[in-house]
């Protein structure tokens, strides 16, 4: 997801020069490509997250489109006040790019892992929340924050995740993508879960049961039609993400007791409790449940896995 992201950003920064890079002392081997073409318009702060922030918030102020990067929690939680005080109480263009969220950087301990940072992101004022599932939505999505002029946060994965869409579909800020129809239930993934609920969608169609697969790469704003109109179409929604809660699933779960109508709903999500063992990130996957048999379990008999 990241190579697509930084690829994207460097087409769009030959057509805009107003688009400007700050990262926090990372990205070797991935921000290169954009530094050496646009060093003017290229500024690693270093370890000083909230100067990266003030220091966007002021580019955004003097007219420019300003991207920050880093790990996982770095460039939002360690620097939340400046976040909240500077870009998005004065609505600045700012885009805030997380990669590695979730456990994707695990095995260097809890101080990696990215798992509030939806939760922290989407009550913020004028902020928009992204969390794109494959390559093509990192591609689509860093083009759609690219054109809006309020606050962004896109959280990414790292690199080498599989690409889900064969075919590029529409995206727009907002609104949900349909990867399968069906009747039977509707799974609605965010992030890097939408490989797995695809291939457990497809599976599941070979034995008859037939589940609607939503995309959601805007976490917020959510898609409340489509969902809506998915959990009166299959009246059994399941979300999946790799985050705690207050992400999709919270989400969700307000949209529908809003509605108040007959509709079975399972999030599956990580637990409150922290992890502060080193472990990868497909342990950890298998160890919440995030996994092809626990899903078709959920999927299948309406009980979530403990």
């Amino acid at each position: 997801m990241r190579t697509a992201f930084i690829n994207t950003l460097c087409e769009l920064a030959e057509q805009d020069d107003r688009i400007w890079l700050l990262c926090g002392d990372l990205g070797y081997s991935v921000l290169e490509v954009f530094a050496d073409r646009f060093p003017k318009r290229f500024v690693n702060v270093g370890i000083a997250e909230q100067n990266m922030a003030g220091m966007a918030a002021g580019l955004a102020m003097s007219g420019k489109n300003v991207f920050v990067y880093s790990i996982a929690n770095f460039p939002t939680m360690r620097c939340l006040e400046q976040i909240r005080n500077d870009i998005c109480y004065h609505n600045a263009n700012v885009k805030i790019v997380s990669v590695g969220g979730v456990y994707t950087y695990a095995s260097q301990g809890y101080t990696h892992h990215g798992v509030e940072d939806i939760a922290v992101m989407r009550v913020l004022p004028n902020m928009t929340v992204v969390a794109p599932g494959d390559p093509v939505e990192s591609r689509l999505a860093t083009r759609a924050i690219a054109a809006h002029s309020s606050p962004c946060y896109l959280r990414l994965g790292k690199a080498g995740e599989p690409i889900v869409h064969q075919v590029e579909p529409v995206f727009e800020l907002g609104k949900a993508i349909t990867l399968r129809e069906g009747k039977d239930a509707t799974l609605i993934s965010t992030g890097s879960m939408l490989e797995l609920s695809v291939q457990v969608a497809d599976q599941l169609k070979t034995e008859g049961f037939y589940v609607q697969v939503l995309s959601m790469p805007t976490v917020f704003p959510c898609d409340q039609e489509a969902i809506i109109q998915a959990a009166r179409t299959t009246k059994k929604v399941i979300t999946i993400e790799e985050h705690g809660i207050g992400g999709l699933g919270t989400i969700v779960a307000e949209i529908l007791a809003e509605l108040n109508e007959n509709v079975q709903f399972i999030p599956l999500r990580l637990p409150r409790k922290p992890v502060t063992k080193a472990g990868s990130q497909n342990y950890w996957r298998a160890n919440f449940g995030l996994s092809v048999e626990s899903l078709r379990t959920v999927l299948m008999s309406g009980c979530p896995i403990a």
